[in-house]
C-alpha cells in the first residue's frame, strides 16, 4: 500500500497549509477514506477535533459493547484478527482497534484540530481551524451519523427539578441521582440503558417508540451473520422502495454480550421495567404517554417475521434448514394512554435515547436540504469537490456501520481521484 501522504510543504507566514484533500473526522469513516486515498496516491490530511475515535472514547457508556460481532469489524485493508470472532468489542477495544488501524495505514491525522469554517474559494476550499488554515481542492465530511442527540420539543416543558440527559452524557448508574429513571426510546441504546439502570436498583420506566426487534441468534448463527449472508446489509439504496422511510428506521434492538443473549421488551418487563407508550406532551412535572404500545409492538412483530421468513428460505436453499430456529414467541404488548407526575412517581431523571440528527455550523456552503442534511447522491455533493461519508443508508443499508463504511469509501475515493485529475487538467 502506498503510504499516506500529507503535503503541508507549502506553508506561508499566514500559517496557510496546502494539500489536495481534507478529511474532517478521524473515526472509522475518516480513516477508511484515508486508506483508500493513500492507495491512489492522493495527498490528504485528516483533521480531528479530539483524538482518533473520539466519540467511541468520550460519548459512550462504560459497559457498552459493539452490536456487531467481531468478525464484522472490517475496514479497507484491515479487520479483526483476534481469537474471539463471535464476541463483541468493548469501547476500549474498539478505540484500540481504530488506533492500530490508523497506525497501520500511516493515516496523516492532525488531532486536536477543530474546523471552524469551510468556504468555497477559486480552485477549491479554505478551511479555518483553531490551529491555522488549510487550502484544499476537495473536502470529505466524515463526522459520523450520530452527530447530535435528537431531543423532542416537549423536553423544554419539563420542570428543572427533573434532570434530563442524553446517552452521550451517561456513563453508569452510579452517576445518576437517587430515585427512578424514565428512559425515552426503545432501540438498542434505550433497552440497554433501561436494563442496566434497573439492575442497579433504580425503578425504570421505558417509553417505547418505533423499534426493530430481532433475536441475537437464529438457526445457530448471529442474526447479523444471516443479514450479511443474504446480502441485506450491502443492498444498494437504489433497490430500496422507500428510502426516506428506511432512513428513519430506528437502530436494531440488539445487545452485544459475551453470552450472546437476546434482549427485548418482554425480557425487560419480566425484570420489572415499566413499559409505556410514546411520550406525547409534558407540563412541569407531568408527562402524557400515548396508548400506542400495542400498535408499535405489532409493527415490530411484522418486521421481525418478514426477516425470519427470508432467513428460513435462505436456510432451506443452503441446507441449513435442519438447524432448530428455536422458539421466538410473538410479542405484542399493550398499555393505555396515561399521564404521570414524575415527582409523585419518584422519577428524578430522564434519559432521551430518541435518536440523532446532524449539524454542520462550520460548513459555510449552500448544500443543505430543509432538514439540515447535506444534499448528496451516494456521498457526492452538488458542489464539485465536496463529499460526505458515513451517513445512514447513504449507498447501502450498512453505510453507517463500522463494517459498511469501507465499501462507500472505496467508491468515493475513485470518484474523488477522477475529480482531482479532471480539475488538475482543467487548471493546466
Amino acid at each position: 500500500m502506498a503510504p499516506a501522504i500529507c503535503c503541508p510543504c507549502l506553508q506561508g507566514a499566514d500559517s496557510m497549509q496546502h494539500t489536495d484533500v481534507a478529511i474532517i473526522g478521524a473515526g472509522q469513516a475518516g480513516l477508511a477514506m484515508s486508506r483508500c486515498l493513500s492507495e491512489r496516491g492522493v495527498y490528504h490530511v485528516v483533521l480531528e477535533r479530539g483524538r482518533i475515535a473520539e466519540r467511541w472514547r468520550s460519548e459512550r457508556w462504560d459497559s457498552l459493547r459493539l452490536l456487531t460481532p467481531n468478525w464484522m469489524t472490517r475496514l479497507p485493508g484491515g479487520g479483526y484478527r483476534g481469537a474471539n470472532p463471535d464476541g463483541f468489542m468493548t469501547m476500549a477495544e474498539t478505540v484500540g482497534f481504530l488506533e492500530d488501524y490508523a497506525c497501520s495505514i500511516t493515516a496523516p491525522v492532525e488531532d486536536g484540530v477543530e474546523v471552524l469554517s469551510t468556504e468555497r474559494v477559486d480552485g477549491g476550499f479554505r478551511l479555518l481551524t483553531d490551529r491555522g488554515q488549510w487550502s484544499v481542492r476537495a473536502v470529505v465530511v466524515a463526522t459520523g451519523y450520530s452527530n447530535r442527540p435528537r431531543i423532542p420539543p416537549l423536553a423544554k416543558q419539563i420542570s428543572s427539578r427533573i434532570r434530563q440527559i442524553v446517552p452521550r452524557d451517561y456513563r453508569n448508574p452510579q452517576q445518576l441521582p437517587q430515585g427512578g429513571v424514565l428512559v425515552a426510546g426503545a432501540s438498542a441504546t434505550g433497552i440497554q440503558l433501561a436494563e442496566e439502570i434497573n439492575r442497579s436498583g433504580r425503578p425504570v420506566t421505558l417509553s417505547v417508540g418505533s423499534h426493530t426487534r430481532l433475536p441475537r441468534l437464529y438457526r445457530g448463527h448471529d442474526i447479523l451473520w444471516w443479514l450479511d449472508r443474504l446480502g441485506m446489509l450491502a443492498k444498494p439504496v437504489a433497490e430500496i422502495p422507500d428510502l426516506t422511510a428506511a432512513r428513519r428506521q430506528p437502530s436494531l434492538q440488539l445487545i452485544g454480550t459475551p453470552e450472546r443473549r437476546t434482549l427485548d421488551l418482554a425480557g425487560l418487563r419480566e425484570q420489572g421495567v415499566r413499559l409505556v407508550g410514546r411520550a406525547a406532551a409534558a407540563c412541569d412535572t407531568r408527562i402524557r404517554f400515548n396508548g400506542d404500545l400495542a400498535e408499535t409492538t405489532m409493527a415490530a412483530e411484522r418486521r421481525l417475521r418478514r426477516v425470519l421468513a427470508n432467513i428460513d428460505r435462505a436456510a432451506a436453499g443452503d441446507g441449513l434448514y435442519s438447524i432448530d430456529p428455536g422458539s421466538i414467541p410473538s410479542l405484542i404488548l399493550s398499555a393505555e394512554a396515561t399521564e404521570i407526575d414524575l415527582i409523585d412517581q419518584g422519577i428524578q431523571t430522564i434519559i432521551w435515547a430518541t435518536g440523532y440528527r446532524r449539524e454542520y455550523p462550520w460548513l459555510k456552503l449552500d448544500v443543505f436540504d430543509a432538514r439540515g442534511e447535506i444534499l448528496n447522491d451516494g456521498g457526492v455533493c452538488a458542489y464539485p469537490g465536496l463529499y460526505v461519508l458515513g451517513l445512514n443508508f447513504m449507498r447501502h443499508r450498512s453505510s453507517s456501520f463500522l463494517d459498511g463504511v469501507g465499501r462507500d469509501a472505496e467508491a468515493l475515493a475513485a470518484h474523488l481521484a477522477m475529480f482531482l485529475d479532471v480539475s488538475r487538467r482543467a487548471a493546466a
